[in-house]
């Protein structure tokens, strides 16, 4: 189905990911490898990588000499990530495992990353343990959560919206996802890193055209696949009005917040 904006769901949820999540993750990947100091040689492991967009960039910075591994427990995450990869940089083995039972030897890699995956961990404290044990003495632990849904106005009308269209129960499980920084530094500090630091990023970031945009992405999270597996799209037609009528008119780029942890083993 499809509507005047060209908004269809052929898409794979996997595929909505990649293209309508990409410009928002942008900046804070770039923040995100940064924090974690790469350099040409090292191994670097990508935790719930996704499709990918931490691994490709971590895969630039650790150049032809370094190892990126990328894993994920969705299989079609995965494939889409293997065929986004480009070839310019070292080979990024992708692999299908669960963050708490990582397939990876003690101290195997120089850093770990986790982008805006940790808020979703049932068991934080049991994958802040397995990454500690797969990263070297020495090496570093970055990752980032949304945060402050406050100063995040597009967010804000996407929670207000699904609020209005789908109910309180989805609205309580899309909050979720902005609560998750303290537990994140509680649960690095109890896994045995050290030098913890926390830090707040906002950037103001220019989305494509709202009218086609704003449905997409609303697709493509996780409130959004799970109504996408009935395959009608009118709902994020309807929502995705409503959270461009509770934008300021007239503009397309718009303030997002995370909070960014990173610490040494």
């Amino acid at each position: 189905m499809a509507d005047a904006t060209g908004f269809h769901l052929k898409e794979s949820a996997p595929e909505r990911y990649e293209r309508y999540v990409a410009p928002l993750m942008a900046p804070f990947v770039t923040a995100l490898v940064d924090a974690a100091d790469l350099y040409p040689g090292a191994t670097v492991l990508d935790l719930a990588c996704g499709t990918g967009f931490a691994a490709r960039a971590a895969a630039a910075q650790a150049g032809p000499t370094g190892r990126v591994t990328g894993v994920d427990i969705h299989e079609g995450m995965l494939k889409i990530a293997e065929a986004c990869h480009p070839r310019l940089y070292p080979d990024i083995e992708f692999t299908r495992a669960p963050a708490d039972d990582l397939p990876h030897p003690d101290a195997a890699f120089d850093a770990v990353l986790c982008q805006q995956g940790a808020q979703f961990f049932p068991d934080l404290d049991a994958v802040l343990r397995e990454t500690a044990r797969v990263t070297r003495p020495g090496g570093r632990f970055a990752a980032t959560v949304w945060s402050h849904l406050a100063d995040s106005p597009y967010f804000v009308a996407v929670r207000e919206a699904i609020e209005q269209h789908d109910g309180p129960q989805s609205t309580t499980a899309y909050e979720a996802a902005f609560q998750g920084a303290d537990r994140l530094t509680t649960a690095v500090d109890r896994a045995g890193f050290h030098d913890t630091t926390r830090r707040t990023l906002t950037f103001t970031i220019a989305l494509p055209p709202l009218e086609t945009y704003v449905p997409g992405h609303l697709s493509a999270t996780g409130w959004g696949q799970t109504v996408a597996e009935t395959g009608d799209d009118s709902i994020f037609t309807r929502t995705a009005r409503t959270v461009i009528d509770r934008l300021p008119p007239d503009t397309t780029a718009f303030p997002f917040t995370a909070t960014l942890v990173s610490a040494v083993r």
